[in-house]
């Protein structure tokens, strides 16, 4: 390839501004075409973001023949279809997080790219992120001794204006895999996957202690890394917004490290040699570093730290700690 020319299947929110724009602004990349059954809509955002061409059929854009790399945005449910058809058109792939409804779903979606011998890329944009390269950076030059443990809390309040007739398909199970914690979760412990290598073993504990949806809407989880780490976890979407939490604990032998995944842009360093808070604030498209990296693996010129293998391990360490099949 000289160029990888980008058809996107599912135009929805995250790629109005997360990602969308990026795939343009990238060197030998550009977004050519993109996809939603609302063909109005699909209309609409090409205008909008000076797409050449739209469709209402993922069938029509996976075979447009300009069209050479894949990103699809939809909802968990329909990755693993339009990834096997992706691959059987020997188009490469660039799916949304999570992966799939599923670890057996995640093994399937490897095994086509592999067999039609074309890349499979996950938005697991984080780990192109100068903040959290950074944070590993932390980690592997020593800055807080030998890790220890890590401790992750996660606390949203419910949203207000939840509906039983009209769910976001976030916490409808058959659509997302779960609930929120299937959608957040998955960053941070991806994350972890990314700082210390694969989680080995997990276990966890659910409920739906406010019964607002049928997914899981508490979480709690003990795992531990190849390495001797040993993690915690506890995610529960429904306390007061006074209890609004979003922290990661790495403890060391020298020190800790503690930093927010999605609220804030500080990293606090805290050592012998007293507290140091480090700001380094987001790109303007979170997805851009991660996107560059990708587009250069796949010309040719570099790796990409967000593979479907990668991905797959946090949709085991998921499916673990929720018991599922």
């Amino acid at each position: 390839m000289q160029e990888i020319c980008w058809g996107i299947i599912g135009c929805g929110d995250v790629t109005e501004k997360k990602s969308g724009p990026a795939f343009s602004k990238i060197p030998q990349s550009k977004l050519v075409a993109v996809m939603r059954r609302d063909a109005a809509k699909a209309a609409d955002y090409a205008r909008r973001h000076y797409v050449p061409r739209w469709y209402a059929n993922a069938d029509e854009l996976i075979q447009d023949p300009e069209v050479n790399a894949i990103y699809i945005a939809t909802p968990p449910d329909a990755h693993l279809e339009y990834t096997l058809k992706a691959a059987a058109a020997g188009k490469p792939v660039y799916v949304e997080k999570p992966m799939a409804l599923n670890y057996n779903q995640c093994q399937q979606m490897i095994a086509a790219c592999a067999e039609a011998q074309v890349s499979l890329y996950v938005a697991y944009y984080r780990r192109g992120q100068p903040f959290f390269r950074k944070i590993k950076e932390l980690i592997t030059s020593g800055a807080i001794g030998e890790v220890r443990l890590v401790n992750i809390r996660l606390y949203h309040p419910a949203k207000p204006d939840l509906s039983p007739t009209d769910l976001p398909w976030r916490v409808q199970p058959e659509i997302s895999g779960g609930g929120l914690f299937f959608d957040l979760a998955s960053h941070q412990l991806d994350l972890l996957d990314f700082f210390f290598g694969p989680i080995t073993q997990a276990q966890g504990h659910t409920a739906n202690q406010a019964g607002l949806y049928p997914a899981e809407d508490i979480v709690t989880a003990n795992f531990s890394f190849d390495s001797g780490v040993q993690g915690s976890g506890v995610w529960c979407f429904t306390v007061a917004e006074s209890a609004r939490t979003d922290q990661t604990e790495i403890i060391g032998s020298a020190g800790r490290i503690t930093y927010a995944t999605f609220d804030s842009d500080i990293i606090t360093l805290e050592t012998a040699a007293g507290k140091q808070e480090i700001q380094i604030p987001y790109p303007e498209h979170v997805q851009q570093p991660l996107i560059q990296e990708m587009v250069a693996a796949l010309l040719g010129q570099g790796t990409c730290p967000s593979t479907g293998e990668s991905a797959a391990r946090t949709a085991l360490v998921m499916d673990k700690i929720t018991a599922t099949p």
